[in-house]
């Protein structure tokens, strides 16, 4: 069985404070290179060469993103760039997505890692600029369908860099659950027969896991994207999670209390992410993850640049060495995600890593529909008629009670 990543104190959450939203006017789809959907930021100009680094970069990083040895003595990989480039590092540790966009409007800080459904807030709004991604060499080796795609570019323009990414899957107890679920319907119109011991992830965002599971069950519905909901696909959605909720046992966002409740029983099917179905197995939990026929969503992380930065040349230094190998291939195994590089799968430690987190299985990710905040104006092109992410808050709240 493949090494887990350490246990860490980190938490990727959503809160409710979503209903504050900075709202953009529209976006791309969640696969495939951006379109004409794309917001219309402010013309801002990339980096055209780079300069001496400025002696510093202010990050605002998920924690576990830019570990300097204060966790763990052996995992590092800020004091080395800090003595290969000079630059040191000063790190905000965000813990939500809404907490990263109000940071940046601060101006305050260089580059952040920001997640799909904060991405394009900030490429509207103004506050990232495009990247020059000819001045970050390790670029090239990313991983092609993570370049241009609608979470981290517009009209084109990349508007960072990837770091990395990872799929929201179903997890079962195999004790508990039989037979084997390979399908969303296990959470949903199944859910009954595991009232209480049923877990989802705790967002807004959520709502287009239901979507999603609806558009390859309910074509009559018309959903072409999960993330493009107008009113009754909302309310479609809507009501399957509110029937799902009487079977909740607990929502979930800190990944180490979504392991645990696992391992106690509390709760024997649901959503996860691979890092949590590694830690519980090697636990010597009875569980399983898999990526259901239906797809799932996602989640995919991206370096982006300050349109205020004071110490642009010294972000740009970071941003490659983030997706260098080495760094990645750390990152990655650390914080519990496929990497960005594809030549950081000959650097991890556990040769399987890759492999688990199928790093470089396109098929696999054909399958994943990351994470994309939704917008009035529709992702699938269908116009102004869709709802927006203040409208999947006040969704969300009612469907929590």
């Amino acid at each position: 069985m493949p090494v887990p990543a350490p246990k860490r104190t980190f938490a990727r959450t959503v809160t409710a404070a979503a209903a504050a939203l900075l709202l953009i006017a529209g976006c791309a789809g969640t696969t495939g290179t951006n379109s004409a959907q794309g917001p219309n930021p402010p013309e801002l100009p990339a980096l055209r060469s780079l300069g001496a680094g400025e002696g510093q970069v202010n990050l605002i990083a998920w924690a576990g993103y830019a570990e300097d040895g204060s966790d763990d003595r052996n995992v590092d990989w800020v004091h080395p760039f800090e003595q290969q480039t000079g630059c040191k590092v000063h790190t905000k540790i965000a813990g939500t997505s809404d907490e990263m966009v109000s940071l940046m409007k601060t101006g305050q800080y260089d580059t952040v890692s920001a997640s799909g459904d904060a991405t394009l807030r900030l490429i509207a709004a103004g506050d990232v600029a495009p990247v020059n991604t000819g001045l970050v060499p390790n670029y090239a080796d990313v991983f092609e369908n993570l370049k241009n795609q609608p979470w981290n570019s517009v009209n084109g323009r990349m508007y960072g860099i990837p770091h990395g990414r990872g799929a929201n899957l179903l997890m079962y107890r195999t004790d508990k659950v039989s037979p084997a679920p390979d399908s969303w319907r296990a959470v949903f119109e199944d859910a009954p027969a595991y009232a209480g011991h049923v877990t989802a992830y705790d967002s807004p965002i959520s709502i287009a896991d239901a979507a999603l599971y609806l558009m390859k069950t309910e074509p009559d519905l018309g959903i072409k994207n999960p993330y493009a909901l107008d009113d009754a696909q909302l309310k479609a959605a809507v009501d399957l999670l509110k029937a799902q909720h009487k079977a909740i046992g607990e929502y979930w966002s800190d990944y180490q209390k979504a392991e645990n409740s696992f391992k106690t029983g509390d709760t024997v099917i649901g959503t996860t992410w691979q890092v949590i179905a590694n830690m519980a197995q090697a636990d010597q939990v009875p569980v399983r993850a898999v990526l259901p026929k239906e797809g799932a969503t996602g989640w995919s992380d991206t370096w982006m640049v300050s349109a205020k930065a004071a110490h642009p040349n010294c972000a740009y230094r970071w941003m490659d060495w983030i997706v260098s190998p080495e760094a990645n291939a750390q990152v990655a195994e650390w914080f519990g995600e496929a990497p960005a590089n594809a030549k950081a799968c000959d650097h991890t430690s556990d040769k399987a890593f890759c492999t688990v987190f199928h790093a470089s299985d396109d098929a696999y990710w054909r399958n994943v529909h990351s994470w994309t905040t939704p917008v009035k104006n529709c992702l699938d092109g269908r116009g102004a008629s869709c709802t927006d992410y203040a409208a999947w808050t006040a969704a969300w709240t009612g469907i929590k009670g």
